[in-house]
């Protein structure tokens, strides 16, 4: 599994962001090959980070490039500056107790 982080230090309104993402980009993600999920994190004082999910570096990298595209596009006038993105595999997995593992 590989994972993509985007970390956004001058956020203005994460949860605006946030449900703009969940209706916009969501649904982009959920039809890219591999897609595991996605996560949003308050991190406050004006910090915002995603996480995104996928079975292969090649999804993670191709869905990360249409995600950015897309907020751009939509969210640029929510930050200043480029985020922070940290991409590679997920070595630890740890399902909830009762979950089943990826």
């Amino acid at each position: 599994m590989y994972a993509v982080i985007r970390k956004f230090n001058k956020m203005r309104s994460v949860d605006e962001v946030a449900r703009r993402a969940e209706a916009g980009l969501v649904p982009i993600l959920r039809q890219s090959p591999g897609f595991r999920g996605y996560y949003v994190i308050n991190g406050g004082n004006d910090v915002g980070v995603s996480i995104n999910l996928f079975d292969t570096q090649d999804a993670a990298q191709e869905a990360h490039r249409r995600a950015m595209a897309w907020i751009k596009d939509n969210l640029s006038d929510f930050y200043e500056g480029q985020p922070e993105v940290t991409t590679g595999e997920v070595i630890v997995s740890v399902p909830a107790q009762g979950a089943m593992a990826a």
